[in-house]
């Protein structure tokens, strides 16, 4: 693995997933450079248990993920970032997957096909839904971009990035609460080509499980739209956190 991976997981309230997710760092073969959680304020004591479980923990001095990313990339020493949520699995070759994606100049950002299931199903319409809209969601709404490269992905797509070219365009813009991936493809479509790769991680249903799936996919569409009109801070609203 030529390129050096650095794993940053930004984490609120997650010591439900943490044990599950130590055991996937663990198997990852080859393993990365580092693994960086950032917690944003948790209340449930997952900062120590992260701790306890041998990991590393930074705590941010701003709510969102959007800080807490930005502030685990200024920590990483490795070449390229790779941001895993706390709620997804990744395949035990994934850093080389980064690695060997990230060696084509031509691509600034990138990430793997999420299917969204939980201990009783998978969601497989929300999976369609979230596979089809890296395509349809820029070529609606940012036709030129889309033409030029762009494609827009999210957090459950495990992005991964050269963190050189995260701090040329000013990181994550900490004041938005949601879509800050959105906003990072397009910022980074401008330095390379923005992919979606042919490889699976399972991010949780939690969310869908919840909402249930029509309203879920709804409430996805509409944070969506508004944040292509630029209303980020209603998007914000219109997006309930669930743990």
């Amino acid at each position: 693995m030529s390129i050096t991976v650095s794993i940053v997981a930004p984490m609120v309230d997650e010591a439900a997933e943490l044990r599950r997710f130590a055991r996937m760092i663990r198997r990852l073969t080859p393993p990365p450079h580092e693994t960086i959680l950032v917690d944003g304020g948790s209340a449930d004591g997952s900062a120590a248990l992260a701790r306890a479980l041998g990991l590393r923990v930074l705590a941010s001095d701003r709510k969102g993920r959007a800080a807490q990313i930005n502030a685990g990339v200024a920590a990483a020493s490795g070449e390229a970032i790779f941001v895993i949520h706390l709620d997804t699995e990744v395949p035990e070759d994934a850093c080389a997957v980064v690695a060997a994606t990230l060696a084509d100049p031509t691509t600034a950002l990138a990430g793997f096909t999420p299917v969204i299931a939980g201990p009783l199903k998978t969601r497989w319409l929300s999976t369609f839904h979230n596979w089809i809209k890296t395509w349809y969601a820029p070529l609606l709404f940012r036709p030129k971009s889309f033409f030029r490269g762009l494609r827009l992905l999210f957090g459950d797509h495990a992005m991964f990035f050269r963190k050189a070219d995260f701090n040329a365009v000013g990181g994550l813009d900490p004041q938005m609460m949601i879509m800050e991936d959105a906003d990072l493809c397009e910022k980074l479509a401008r330095v390379g080509r923005v992919r979606l790769i042919d490889r699976i991680v399972i991010t949780s249903d939690r969310r869908i499980a919840a909402w249930g799936g029509l309203k879920a996919n709804w409430i996805y569409f509409k944070v969506g739209l508004l944040w292509t009109l630029g209303f980020h801070r209603a998007a914000d609203r219109r997006y309930p956190d669930i743990r």
